[in-house]
């Protein structure tokens, strides 16, 4: 654009919105090519401009001429000197060789035109009533760095592997590593095995390996099969003498300390790295102390088995890693036959390899170890997989570390490993996290090899995205209170017709009973009413969500010990034939009470909020355990559902995906039942439903209403 300065104002300068004061320098922009399309991406585009600052000439333009508006952009977009200077039509000139005596008489003023009224903005049309369209479930696989470790190795099958160590319960952060490797393999036609990582007899339960097993398979993965590194004991160990008869590892007798001497203390701080005493001892020496260690002669800690790499190398995983160590504690599996075991870094590459892993898929943590791990494959001579690594996903606001949730589980923090307020995998089953919203927030994430830090509060909306989708509606009241609808008949009974979705009428609907006597949540009632408040109060009317009519309370009655409302008298406000019908501000959500409709249905409704009050509880000041909020669970045990619960329960599991959708009806886990509550939250079952009494679990919130005061 020319630096000339171009003043295209029309009309007198304005104060109204809309019209910027005129040669104000901070009028200055270029506008995009974009603002073609269309006069209302124009106007856009305009306004934009007019309201940055830069050193290009600024433009002044009226608003309420369009034609003005195709012109002046027009010039703005064109770089000819030619367009612009033919961007508005010249105004005429006068005639010069007109006399100046002869002037045109006078004509009286016509009156003046009355101003035309600003165009309302049109309003925005409502959204259809129908989900919206589901994310592609495969794009991770699609695009970015997954797509890139294919394209570097197209094999004509895939094979992947998911190898856990069976030492604790998976939490949120496996999740991502369960979607990458069983996703990828199932995306490619491939195959993933589930490879039990068991080489610390000291440390793995057979409780952990069921639950892993378990948990793989809610979220909807079928392993080709189920393998254990213990599987390849035998084949480890000659491959471990192969490697020492190869002069590539020896047996030390160093300590602890003395190995981190050796590798330069702690950051380097000790001094430069230097080698084992025992390094460069013969290969059959070193071969006689290993089987030596194997049948006994050693306690633990007392020799080692290591592999002879490079010491000069700046990367750590090449400074003569352990290969191998002594464990006097018998193996679930293999039982007393060993009491040597091979560590992670010998294991890992050399099983890939037996499995004919041909994409080797684990974190960042491990980008180091692909070095060690391509080293030993070529060392020992067998086939080499590929190893990429991606960034692991990490939740802030809570704690992850076994060791942590270990101690909140011994020291009665919370009720177990699958406590709702953790983000071990059982712990979000049991909250009622459905096992496709995993994998969906999973998929929205994508994958880089940047680490993931996610707060919770993102989970969560991903969540309820998920749910809103999924799951059916039903009223639940937390904190009942009845209402007497004075007016009405003591049998009366009235048979409201319920969706299960607004949105989707693929649910169903099911009827529940409005009578004489319903229950609404304490909340929905105030005792002195006020403008901003849109629910009952005395004098004051509200609907009930689906009933054809309001109601009016009238008066109320308090327990003359707490003070609180027992009862609120209210008057049914169906108007008479033919007069006009005022809606109300608002409706509520309420229970029918009707013995013969077994309404309403008991429930205690856990709120369960986070377990600590800041996004990093590490860094309290006490330690995690000093964080911990006390208001992590709040229990409504006197609560109320509708009857629809029933159906809910025997058409569960909701929704029927990933893991879930082979449960048949009738015969599903309790956290499958979820539903929402209308203008509460979202809920599902919980295990210690028993007898007549349900317990619900609240999965997420709802949305917050930014909407009326109060309502």
């Amino acid at each position: 654009m020319s630096n000339r300065k171009r003043n295209w104002s029309m009309g007198s300068h304005r104060k109204d919105r809309g019209s910027p004061p005129r040669n104000s320098e901070t009028w200055k922009s270029k506008l995009s090519g974009s603002a073609l399309n269309g006069l209302g991406a124009c106007r856009t585009a305009i306004h934009s401009a007019n309201t940055s600052s830069t050193d290009q000439p600024f433009i002044y333009i009226n608003y309420s001429s369009d034609l003005l508006l195709r012109y002046s952009l027009q010039a703005i977009m064109d770089n000819s000197e030619e367009a612009r200077s033919q961007a508005l039509p010249e105004r005429p000139k006068e005639d010069q060789n007109k006399s100046k005596k002869e002037k045109p008489a006078k004509a009286p003023k016509p009156p003046k035109a009355a101003k035309e009224p600003k165009p309302q903005p049109a309003k925005k049309e409502k959204a259809p009533n129908v989900p919206a369209a589901p994310t592609d479930p495969n794009s991770m696989f699609k695009e970015g760095f997954l797509k890139s470790v294919h394209n570097e190795k197209p094999s004509e099958k895939i094979v992947t592997r998911f190898p856990p160590e069976p030492n604790g319960f998976l939490h949120i952060g496996h999740s991502k590593a369960i979607a990458i490797n069983f996703g990828f393999a199932r995306y490619h036609d491939g195959v993933c095995y589930l490879r039990f990582d068991d080489t610390n007899p000291e440390a793995e339960e057979e409780k952990y390996f069921t639950a892993i097993e378990d948990m793989v398979q809610w979220l909807g993965f079928n392993p080709y099969q189920v393998t254990y590194s213990s599987d390849n004991f035998d084949k480890l160990y000659e491959l471990a003498e192969r490697l020492i008869e190869k002069d590539g590892a020896y047996v030390c007798h160093c300590t602890d300390t003395e190995i981190k001497l050796q590798k330069g203390g702690e950051k380097g701080t000790a001094g430069p790295r230097y080698a084992c005493p025992h390094r460069d001892r013969p290969t059959k020496d070193s071969l006689t102390e290993f089987r030596a260690m194997k049948d006994g002669k050693y306690k633990p800690r007392e020799a080692f088995l290591r592999m002879k790499q490079d010491l000069t190398d700046g990367n750590p995983q090449m400074w003569d890693l352990a290969a191998y160590r002594i464990l006097e504690k018998p193996h679930h599996r293999t039982g007393d036959k060993w009491r040597i075991y091979p560590t992670y870094d010998f294991t890992h590459c050399l099983c890939d390899s037996f499995e004919n892993i041909s994409h080797s898929l684990c974190t960042t943590e491990f980008q180091l170890s692909r070095v060690s791990y391509e080293w030993l494959c070529d060392a020992v001579d067998i086939y080499k997989p590929m190893q990429r690594e991606y960034g692991r996903l990490n939740l802030t606001g809570t704690v992850l570390s076994k060791r942590k949730l270990l101690k909140l589980v011994e020291e009665k923090y919370v009720r177990g490993w699958d406590d709702p307020r953790l983000y071990t995998l059982i712990g979000l089953r049991r909250r009622g996290i459905p096992p496709g919203a995993i994998l969906s927030f999973v998929n929205e994430l994508g994958v880089s090899t940047a680490l993931t830090n996610i707060q919770i509060v993102r989970f969560e909306q991903s969540v309820r995205r998920y749910l809103e989708q999924t799951v059916p509606r039903l009223m639940l009241v937390l904190d009942p209170i009845p209402v007497i609808i004075d007016n009405l008949p003591n049998d009366y009974v009235e048979d409201i017709e319920l969706p299960f979705s607004p949105k989707d009428p693929s649910f169903g609907t099911h009827v529940v009973a409005f009578t004489k006597t319903v229950y609404i949540d304490r909340t929905d009632f105030r005792e002195e009413d006020s403008k901003d408040f849109f629910r009952l109060a005395p004098g004051k009317a509200v609907g009930l969500l689906k009933v054809p009519f309001p109601i009016k309370a009238t008066t109320f009655e308090k327990d003359s010990q707490s003070g609180k409302v027992t009862c609120v008298h209210a008057l049914y406000e169906k108007p008479e034939e033919g007069t006009a019908f005022k809606k109300p501000k608002t409706y509520i959500q309420w229970v029918g009470s009707s013995s013969q409709h077994d309404s309403p249905v008991a429930a205690e409704v856990r709120i369960f909020n986070p377990l600590f009050k800041s996004e990093n509880p590490d860094a309290a000041e006490g330690g995690y355990l000093s964080d911990i909020n006390p208001e992590s669970e709040e229990i409504y045990p006197s609560a109320m559902i509708e009857t629809g619960i029933k159906e809910v329960q025997q058409r569960a599991p909701w929704p029927a995906e990933a893991g879930e959708k082979d449960e048949k009806e009738g015969m599903a886990g309790w956290e499958t039942t979820r539903f929402q509550g209308l203008r509460v939250g979202y809920f599902c079952m919980d295990r210690d439903t028993e007898g007549g009494k349900v317990v619900l679990n609240r999965i997420v919130s709802l949305k917050e209403d930014a909407g009326k005061g109060g309502s």
